[in-house]
């Protein structure tokens, strides 16, 4: 009968999980547990479920606290009590309040105060519903206190924290990590007392032997509580039911939707069409889901009225309904999409829909959710302590130095050589390693109910605004809550952004209809990107692996990219089937080592499981399942929560089928690993398909528009490469890249035919609002003529002033930055005084006589890596010894099988774990021609020369042709030496000419 029990969702407070405490109550005999976490409410639900297993009453509530000082706690009487709570809750965690010394009332609740509060609040009236809780603590003061009366209002509560010593310590260590100071100095009062521990009811009984009221008080309380939820197969769908005025109008509507929009998809509609339409109404129908179909197109709806763009993928993609009404953008026929992945009579979850929108729409279109919906909050997700981040927490509240913090959590280091101190990091890192640190928000999820969200949880309010509950997609799912998935990329914004950037640098040009997918499918040069992997800037297919994937494949069309979209994936690729599926492709004879069966059932990836839906169709026609098995099946293997004992039950089934159908156990094992290991991390069909419908938008700009393409990829953030990798793809485009300027410059990157000014934006330490007042001013006013001019015209002191005279911003006066920067501290005193009052007469500016400077390329460089973080030159020119004689990355092909030599600036390198535990890295470098090449580095060559930093390297190693792919097989590698900073001699003055810079060679080695 503990009515005070705290999991590790008290945040950085409690110490052990839902399970861990129902364990803990089942050894002390205890039959009643009230889970009330710390203003929290992730546990409660999870806890009714899990707590009959263990022969528990479940008891939920919240413990209300300002800090660690006890308010109250709240416990639910039933499920409108816990909505009351939740809502009181709810209410002081968005508002950011305290709460207050008193409970409001709360009908279906009951409130306990703790004994020790209420002593000191000397308070005297209690409403029915409120208690005073006493623990064994507290007996002893109870005895001489007034309260001994208060004989019907008296209940044990005895908090539970902890199990042992070492929960206490942990919970200590958690508790100055919160605070952010070091364990000595932790105040005992942020603590919890040692003795917050489970007692046996022997124990109780004796210490309240005086007292039996209380205890009967408490039992009282009790036996009048009951929550319940209902989960797994039992569980209703919780979403919200009805989209229009009844199910019915819903019913017709959809049916509507979709025969109105037939004929735009299919102009000439098979029988096929009409019986797979028919078969989905029936099933969306029959299972509930019309509404869930009906509140995504009206999403989709707002957002094409507004004219975002959006992609629809997830296993709704294999809906020839969700294709027509155009949630999403995949045919399901063209692709032989199966219907049983997207949705079958046992699957009692909604098919998942992923919509994503521009990273610039996501908000309006969230905003509009909330506007539109009323029971409607966002996902939550628990951030957990991991294991390195938790290691440097643990660290600094000891008091380790920096280098041994960096020591442990890097994990170089010898056992048998740590101190004291440094074990019980380690040690208590393994235990607080997997709490809950904090919640946060789903990257995606959000929650539309037929009913108020306080029924299952608290929420919070985040910066983004819209608040968010304090429960998981996990637990969700398991009492009936699903998510609808309103995602963002940068990939969409890229596409919509070129085509605008198009109109304006070349608005005679004709731009096809990016919507018009086929006429991009079927173009060979599009398609010649692929097969040759000239595909950076592209969404989905840049990456190294994808570009080196293509080549192999030769992909060179919608259906062998929709493959290769999937096959890059951890679950095929770790399976060894990519490497299958690529000598099968590639080479036809190899197919016949595929088995017969296999063969047919997977024809088009020629025996080889490649998508989620290949999992349906070899437990299906391979091993004799149903389809609702092999679903089951696919979702257990995905991670998904299926009932206990289910998978081991199918896998039984799978086995003995095969048996009867007279496979050999070693291809009866060989299959069933292969699911084992591909279906958690494979993508359905259609979010492959969907996927590659994006790319092929992109693909189209790059080929055809590829400088307006990349500005538009840059103005977006880039994507898997950095910045200065994408300013290289534009000079290889026949781009020219220029620093920002004050007349060309906006706050993005903006291009003038074939040249390039990078935005203002990119200045490091330049402020927004004086990039606000030079745009306003040149918009207004026109170019700026001169120095004097603008400083005449735009309110700037001289630290900014110097940001921008350093990048070069000035140039078009055609006077050197330093000449300027000297004229600039004369004519700009820091005490200037400002004003955004428009000048009638302009000042007389007085001009100075100063010396002649020297210009050096090579300062020029470090300005702008100081300022930009990269040069606008290239790297070669800064090397401080001459090259050697070496190969072009397009001459590689004239090498295959012998060992060269090539210099290579580093993009990008991965290392990757092999099976014995060691490291091997692959790299991707361009050379002095911006060509692109990659190398390999085994794992002793990768421990014998690790990179770990970028910059120009001598790469010595064999060209290996697998496939059509060339790459390097690296022996050794060596970084090759810089130009220091010349802005950084002795006396702190600029170097002298270029000529003598370059000719002597004495800088230092950076």
């Amino acid at each position: 009968m503990f009515l005070n029990c705290h999991t590790y969702y008290s945040l950085r407070y409690g110490t052990f999980s839902v399970e861990e405490l129902c364990e803990l109550a089942k050894l002390q005999d205890a039959t009643t547990l009230a889970v009330t976490d710390i203003n929290n409410t992730s546990a409660c639900i999870k806890f009714i479920q899990v707590a009959p297993e263990y022969g528990i009453k479940p008891l939920i509530g919240i413990d209300f606290r300002n800090g660690v000082s006890q308010q109250y706690v709240g416990i639910a009487k039933n499920n409108k009590g816990f909505r009351q709570l939740n809502q009181h809750l709810s209410q002081y965690l968005h508002a950011e309040k305290t709460f207050p010394d008193t409970a409001p009332f709360l009908s279906d609740c009951y409130i306990i105060y703790p004994f020790n509060k209420v002593v000191l609040d000397k308070r005297t009236h209690f409403e029915e519903n409120e208690f005073i809780g006493i623990s064994i603590e507290n007996l002893r003061k109870l005895r001489f206190s007034e309260y001994l009366q208060f004989t019907e209002k008296l209940v044990f509560m005895q908090t539970v924290t902890f199990r042992s010593k070492k929960d206490h310590n942990a919970h200590r260590l958690l508790r100055a990590i919160d605070n952010n100071t070091l364990l000595s100095k932790l105040p005992t009062s942020e603590e919890g007392c040692f003795s917050q521990q489970m007692l046996s009811s022997q124990m109780i009984k004796r210490e309240f032997k005086d007292f039996p009221y209380i205890l009967r008080n408490t039992e009282i309380l009790i036996k009048n509580c009951h929550v319940k939820f209902d989960f797994g197969e039992a569980r209703k769908n919780q979403n919200l039911q009805v989209f229009g005025k009844n199910k019915k109008e819903d019913e017709e509507e959809l049916k509507k939707l979709c025969y109105n929009n037939l004929p735009k998809r299919y102009p000439q509609a098979s029988e096929e069409v009409y019986e797979r339409v028919n078969k989905e109404l029936k099933a969306i129908i029959d299972l509930g889901y019309v509404s869930f179909f009906l509140i995504n197109y009206d999403i989709i709806q707002y957002a094409r009225s507004k004219g975002y763009p959006y992609i629809g993928r997830g296993s709704g993609a294999n809906s020839i309904v969700a294709y027509i009404i155009e949630i999403t953008n995949v045919d399901p026929i063209e692709l032989d999409l199966y219907f049983e992945r997207f949705i079958n009579a046992h699957r009692n979850s909604p098919p998942d829909f992923d919509i994503d929108f521009s990273w610039k729409h996501r908000q309006d279109v969230t905003t509009y959710i909330f506007e539109r919906y009323s029971n409607t909050a966002l996902m939550g997700t628990y951030v957990t302590f991991k294991r390195r981040a938790v290691v440097r927490e643990l660290g600094k509240v000891l008091g380790l130095p920096k280098e041994n913090i960096d020591k442990l959590s890097a994990g170089y280091f010898n056992q048998y050589q740590l101190d004291h101190l440094e074990k019980l990091v380690l040690s208590y890192s393994k235990l607080i390693a997997g709490f809950p640190n904090y919640i946060s928000v789903h990257s995606g999820g959000i929650l539309i109910l037929n009913s108020s969200i306080y029924n299952f949880a608290g929420t919070f309010m985040p910066p983004k605004g819209f608040r968010t509950v304090q429960i998981d997609m996990n637990i969700s799912e398991e009492v009936g809550i699903h998510k609808f998935d309103i995602l963002a990329q940068r990939g969409l914004s890229k596409i919509t952004d070129a085509i605008e950037i198009i109109h304006h640098n070349q608005p005679h040009a004709k731009v096809e209809d990016i919507e018009d997918i086929a006429i991009f499918k079927n173009d060979p040069q599009i398609n010649h990107l692929l097969r040759t992997g000239d595909c950076m800037g592209v969404f989905y297919v840049e990456s190294p692996a994808m570009r080196g994937l293509m080549i192999k494949l030769q992909t060179s069309s919608y259906l062998e990219l929709v493959a290769a979209s999937s096959i890059i994936r951890p679950g095929v690729s770790n399976g060894g089937m990519k490497e299958e599926y690529i000598r099968r492709h590639r080479n036809p004879e190899k197919r016949k080592v595929a088995h017969p069966v296999l063969f047919e059932i997977l024809a088009e990836t020629y025996g080889v499981m490649v998508y989620q839906e290949d999992v349906l169709k070899v437990a299906h026609f391979f091993a004799g399942l149903s389809y609702e098995e092999a679903d089951v099946l696919r979702r257990g293997m995905s991670g998904k929560k299926t009932s206990k004992g289910q998978i081991e039950k199918i896998e039984f089934k799978f086995r003995d089928n095969c048996r009867k159908k007279g496979y050999s156990e070693q291809l009866i094992n060989e299959v069933w690993e292969q699911i084992f290991s591909f279906a958690g991390y494979a993508f359905p069909k259609g979010h492959s398909a969907s996927y590659a419908v994006e790319s092929y938008q992109s693909l189209y700009l790059k080929k055809y528009f590829p400088l307006e393409f990349m500005v538009a990829a840059l103005n977006n953030g880039g994507g898997f490469y950095d910045v200065e990798t994408y300013i290289q793809e534009i000079r290889r485009c026949g781009g020219r890249v220029h620093a920002p300027c004050i007349n060309k410059s906006d706050h993005p990157n903006v291009i003038y035919g074939k040249d390039i000014y990078l935005g203002l934006g990119y200045i490091k330490e330049l402020e927004s609002r004086v990039i606000q007042r030079i745009l306003e001013n040149r918009q207004f006013f026109g170019p700026f003529r001169s120095l004097d001019d603008f400083i005449d015209r735009v309110d700037i002191g001289i630290e900014q002033l110097s940001i921008l005279l350093k990048i070069g911003a000035f140039r078009f006066t055609k006077l050197d930055k330093h000449h300027l920067l000297w004229k600039a501290h004369f004519k700009l005193s820091k005490s200037r005084s400002k004003t955004n009052q428009g000048v009638l007469f302009r000042p007389q500016h007085r001009d100075f006589d100063l010396p002649e400077f020297s210009f050096s390329k090579i300062v020029e460089a470090y300005d702008q890596m100081e300022l930009l973080g990269f040069p606008l030159c290239s790297h070669f020119e800064l090397l401080k010894n001459p090259l050697q004689s070496s190969l072009r990355a397009k001459e590689l092909k004239n090498f295959i099988g012998k060992d060269i030599y090539i210099y290579g600036n580093l993009i990008t390198a991965k290392p990757t774990p092999t099976a014995n535990g060691k490291f091997m890295c692959f790299c991707t470098f361009y050379d002095m021609d911006g060509d692109i090449f990659d190398i390999v580095q085994f794992p002793s060559i990768a421990e014998k020369f690790p990179i770990r930093s970028k910059g120009i390297f001598l790469c010595y190693g064999r060209v290996v042709n697998e496939l059509d792919y060339l790459s390097i097989n690296l022996k050794w590698i060596s970084r090759q030496d810089t130009i220091g900073d010349p802005r950084l001699d002795d006396s702190r003055k600029l170097q002298v000419t270029e000529s003598q810079t370059l000719s002597t060679g004495a800088f230092k080695n950076s």
